[in-house]
């Protein structure tokens, strides 16, 4: 039986990596992915052994281990060296004893086929294929988005949040900021499933919870990593306490779901306006203290927004242009 092993980084797993394992699996009858984590990089191996195991689920004759190491005992470096590659293949011989191929699309895979005595198979080392690194991921992530499979995607998308009471323009707003910056837009369902502020059943809440979650897990799959969303899980407890004086009982997975890089709240100094379904003004305004005091009882901080419609969508336009750069240079 022919054994090979892969390995890296992944910090992002990417479509480049992807290609990578599917040829080497056409190569062997058992390949192994090894995930190498430093105790200085913040995204785990746990995290990133999902991806993989997400993208290759149901494939048998696969494998993907982790193995974390301190930096202060072996190199992190990706650079083609000897020196660096014949400390890593000390290792490599003890996990992988009986193995026969190591698969690379780095120049360093040749240096340590040699000090393992195996036999390295090259996988596009121009990257021609795939022009794309996990380093260009990182530091351009509106460009390379396309380089990232859906089981990535969700730990890197930037989500922005629209909160506000009643009759502020969220929906207005979000859909303009979806539009300006070419994002994914996800509506907030609590209008589709809740026609009237004034008439619904506790339970209702739960629904939109729910279906509001889902929505984000599709969106964030999409083709640009900013999402923008009308409203989220804390404005629906806030309805829970407002309407009901009960306390919405949510799951992990759905406050992770709904976690955001940032929330915009829209101030009440707008004109009120009464469609038929909405709660008085003053009870709108009375929503808008539920509002912020759930928010700050979770620790969301965000940034107010006043002003009329227009001077709302330019200040929100630079405050989130401001995070797209703040993340482009980290």
């Amino acid at each position: 039986m022919v054994k090979a092993f892969v390995f890296g980084k992944f910090l992002p797993f990417h479509k480049g990596h992807e290609a990578m394992i599917n040829f080497a699996l056409t190569k062997c009858d058992f390949l192994t992915v090894l995930i190498c984590c430093s105790d200085k990089e913040k995204i785990p191996a746990t995290t990133r052994q999902a991806w993989i195991e997400n993208t290759f689920e149901g494939i048998e004759n696969i494998e993907i281990k982790s193995y974390n190491y301190l930096e202060s005992e072996l190199p992190n470096t990706s650079v083609s060296s000897q020196e660096v590659s014949k400390v890593w293949s000390e290792k490599f011989m003890r996990f992988f004893p009986d193995y026969q191929l190591v698969i690379t699309s780095e120049e360093y895979g040749n240096y340590v086929a040699s000090f393992m005595g195996i036999t390295h198979l090259a996988f596009d080392i121009p990257k021609q294929l795939f022009p794309v690194s996990a380093t260009a991921v990182r530091q351009d992530l509106m460009t390379n988005w396309k380089f990232l499979p859906d089981s990535v995607k969700p730990d890197f998308a930037i989500k922005v949040v629209i909160l506000g009471t009643e009759s502020t323009g969220k929906s207005t707003l979000s859909e303009q900021l979806a539009e300006y910056f070419n994002g994914s837009l996800v509506k907030e369902v609590g209008r589709e499933i809740i026609a009237d502020s004034k008439s619904f059943e506790f339970e209702d809440l739960l629904i939109v919870a729910s279906e509001h979650a889902k929505q984000i897990d599709k969106a964030v799959i999409g083709a640009n990593p900013l999402v923008i969303i009308d409203t989220d899980i804390h404005i629906t407890k806030s309805y829970s306490h407002f309407i009901f004086n009960r306390e919405l009982e949510i799951d992990d997975k759905i406050y992770h779901t709904n976690k955001a890089n940032l929330y915009l709240y829209l101030n009440k100094d707008v004109e009120y306006v009464q469609d038929g379904t909405r709660l008085s003004e003053n009870d709108r305004n009375q929503l808008d203290i539920s509002h912020r005091t759930t928010l700050l009882k979770h620790q969301i901080e965000f940034i107010e927004i006043t002003g009329n419609w227009e001077e709302r969508f330019e200040k929100a336009v630079q405050i989130i242009n401001k995070l797209l750069m703040g993340l482009k240079r980290k």
